[in-house]
């Protein structure tokens, strides 16, 4: 489902709800004090990748939730100001976090598993097999281009995104930490770069 072609991925920086171990979902929960660090933190790291004529990644596309959005910002402008690469940024609605319905602003807890299942969706909830779809969706239209895609978005979402590249699924993503997802012949590699 999804295209084997490298890409960078970046969870958006910590906010309150993250802190507190809320589900945000749609929520468009701002960045805190700590996410706008964590955002400028892994621009910085990413900006090191700029080395001998190497152009790493041809271009940002995130999720347009403001979490999501002003991470890509930060990053972008910390690889600008280290690299001297501006790179284009974009958005993709199909990249927003999922809809957990009645469940935003909830404490994460035992329907989670069930819901990633497939056993269990909350009302108003999209469906983890929906997410997936979506996900993958998106993932794809970036990798279609020429060049290696940065997505910034979200936690559920990547988890969805590890559904789709055959991976264990219920692995929780730091925050904004930038990882290099290879598709190599004995399967998805991820490394981070912290």
């Amino acid at each position: 489902m999804l295209l084997r072609r490298p890409f960078w991925y970046l969870r958006h920086g910590q906010t309150d709800w993250n802190a507190q171990n809320l589900s945000q979902g749609r929520t468009d929960i701002p960045l805190n004090a700590t996410g706008r660090e964590q955002a400028v933190k892994a621009g910085d790291s990413l900006s090191r990748h700029w080395r001998d004529g190497a152009s790493p990644i041809a271009r940002v596309i995130s999720s347009p939730l403001t979490r999501a959005y002003d991470t890509a910002l930060a990053a972008q402008e910390a690889i600008a100001v280290s690299s001297g690469v501006t790179l284009p940024l974009s958005t993709d609605r199909d990249l927003e976090e999922v809809c957990f319905g009645v469940m935003e602003g909830e404490p994460m807890g035992d329907w989670y598993d069930p819901w990633i299942a497939g056993e269990f969706t909350p009302e108003g909830c999209e469906t983890f097999e929906g997410l997936k779809t979506r996900a993958s969706g998106a993932v794809n239209r970036a990798l279609e281009q020429d060049g290696i895609p940065m997505i910034v978005a979200h936690g559920a979402l990547f988890r969805a995104l590890r559904a789709a590249m055959d991976l264990p699924i219920n692995v929780r993503l730091a925050n904004a930490v930038p990882l290099y997802c290879d598709p190599t012949e004995n399967g998805w590699v991820l490394t981070a770069y912290e």
